[in-house]
């Protein structure tokens, strides 16, 4: 489960802003999870309910997760497509010379401190 490890890492930067600004708590965090990161938002946020009684600044931050579609790019007939139902292969030309725009990593989006 490597939830875990992406979730310590959320943790320790969303704890290091918040001691850098003089927050005194973290009450909200809003993460964008790739449709194809291969991290599973309900793995995220048992996780994530578990680490943030250990935290200092985050123990009643509410977590918001966006699901961003994995969209790829074809690179023959210049049109972009949904990866999850398509994979590499381009569902109008059938090309495989095709690249992933988005989709395919977690980050933070938005922290809300007081």
């Amino acid at each position: 489960m490597h939830e875990l490890g992406i979730v310590f890492y959320v943790i320790d930067q969303v704890e290091a802003l918040a001691k850098k600004n003089h927050a005194k708590k973290v009450v909200g965090l809003t993460i964008e999870i790739g449709e194809v990161s291969s991290v599973i938002p309900s793995y995220f946020k048992e996780c994530y309910d578990w680490a943030i009684k250990k935290t200092d600044h985050m123990k009643e931050c509410e977590l918001t997760m966006v699901i961003v579609k994995g969209i790829s790019y074809c690179q023959k007939c210049k049109k972009t497509y949904g990866t999850v139902e398509h994979g590499r292969k381009c569902p109008y030309c059938g090309s495989d010379d095709t690249y992933l725009l988005t989709g395919s990593d977690v980050s933070i989006r938005d922290i809300k401190v007081t």
